[in-house]
């Protein structure tokens, strides 16, 4: 009668094992109402505590009266709920499904502590529903694995229980105990590509195919075990495409490689660090603009938060450069320079120790200055700042967001590379800036060059 919800969800919360507070995202439609309802009464599926979540996206002049009956339902449970608004705005020329789902994971994944788990209602109709998507989009393998049943979010991890079960299972469930639950409105427009689907053409297969969900489900299965296999074999290959610096692919290793492979390296490399995949035709701008090019040239691919350039034989994946800076001035205290200066959004703070006696005018940050030269020390010579970029391997598009430090017009240290002797102070920084929590730190790109 209840449809099995309470037996799968306590099933698959004992698989899982011990863990910290156990989450629902709880919208407050028919399928998390079920899910919230059968998880409550068994405070023995975790030492942690249940909990919920609701996420007001600000799209519906309604979700205020959703988020109270969320409320309501959460208090008689007695569940403690968290409810986080959004306000987001459509973007023109972007998808207001996309940027919902991503706003959302991004919140649920916020509320995790290390050990901690998310549920969500996701069942076997959404399953084939994503199937059918991907299809449809043209995806591989990984998309047409659909949803996982498990997944990192955060710090803890991201559970879909109820993925065996029909909607049906769930329907009925909430019907049997009473339940009342959120009806959105939009889940009636064909407007967006799922409703058209879960409205109009699954009805119609299912008239033919009447276990259409279930049989899709279990081709997402077959494509998940592909997918596995797919990137335990890219995993290996990866391995062998190690660049000379941390997080980055060597150009030959990777070209040397058949096409295929190459791809499925790529696409791993770009997962594990992050980044949203690009599509088929950015992929073959990186395979085929980027890794053939010449050791000195500067190509760049770029999609949504992600740049993938390369410098001499390593081939990168980046956030986007942030906005280039102007010059920046450090304010002079009566105790002397302060130890720590804030850069511009995006690129860190310097840190360094003021050994200057206070007579030379305070020092200045800027950016991209060209023509410099510097002496690292007083038995060196004078070098162009563009050889000291070489000598410490930092690529010309990091090039002009070093953070160089003036005294007056003199050049005084190059941030995280080295300081300039001066002749007209007779002396060098011997202390040099580090340049710390910038985007590109974990690359270990910049060292210390003070001689």
């Amino acid at each position: 009668m209840t449809g099995g919800v309470p037996e799968r969800l306590a099933e698959v919360l004992r698989r899982l094992g011990p863990f910290g507070d156990c989450w629902v995202a709880f919208s407050g439609g028919t399928d998390s109402t079920a899910l919230l309802h059968a998880a409550a009464p068994r405070p023995d599926h975790s030492p942690g505590t249940l909990r919920a979540i609701h996420i007001d996206h600000g799209l519906h002049p309604d979700s205020p009266r959703w988020s109270e009956h969320c409320r309501g339902i959460c208090q008689t449970l007695g569940v403690p709920l968290v409810v986080r608004c959004l306000n987001l705005k459509p973007i023109p020329g972007e998808s207001l499904e996309a940027t919902a789902r991503e706003a959302r994971y991004r919140t649920l994944a916020d509320v995790l502590r290390p050990g901690d788990l998310m549920l969500t209602a996701h069942n076997q109709d959404d399953q084939a529903e994503t199937l059918l998507l991907a299809l449809l989009r043209g995806s591989g393998v990984h998309g047409l694995a659909a949803m996982p049943r498990e997944a990192k979010l955060g710090q803890g991890r991201l559970v879909r229980p109820l993925l065996d079960l029909p909607r049906a299972s769930l329907e009925q469930y909430v019907r049997a105990y009473g339940l009342s639950w959120i009806e959105d409105p939009s889940n009636a427009s064909d407007r967006m590509d799922r409703n058209y689907l879960r409205n109009s053409v699954v009805p119609l297969l299912r008239t033919r195919w009447p276990g259409l969900s279930a049989t899709l489900s279990r081709s997402a299965g077959h494509c998940a075990e592909a997918a596995r296999l797919v990137d335990g074999l890219a995993s290996e290959l990866m391995a062998s495409c190690a660049g000379a610096h941390p997080g980055t692919l060597g150009i030959r290793a990777l070209g040397a490689l058949e096409r295929s492979r190459r791809k499925a390296v790529l696409r791993l490399w770009l997962r594990r660090r992050g980044f949203a995949l690009p599509d088929r035709r950015h992929l073959a701008r990186i395979l085929d603009e980027v890794i053939p090019a010449r050791a000195d040239a500067d190509p760049l691919v770029a999609w949504s938060g992600c740049e993938v350039r390369r410098y001499r034989d390593d081939l990168f994946a980046l956030d986007p450069l942030p906005q280039s800076s102007g010059a920046l001035t450090l304010r002079r205290a009566p105790s002397g320079l302060p130890p720590v200066l804030e850069l511009p959004t995006g690129l860190g703070w310097l840190q360094w120790e003021d050994t200057s006696d206070g007579s030379a005018p305070a020092p200045t940050v800027r950016f991209g200055v060209t023509g410099l030269s510097c002496r690292p020390s007083p038995t060196s010579r004078r070098r162009t700042l563009k050889n000291l970029f070489q000598e410490a391997g930092i690529p010309r598009w990091l090039r002009p967001y070093v953070p160089l430090v003036f005294s007056g017009d003199d050049l005084i240290a190059v941030a995280g590379v080295c300081g300039c002797y001066n002749e007209s102070w007779d002396r060098a920084m011997h202390e040099v800036p580090q340049w710390l929590g910038h985007p590109w730190e974990d690359l270990a790109l910049f060292r210390d060059r003070a001689e």
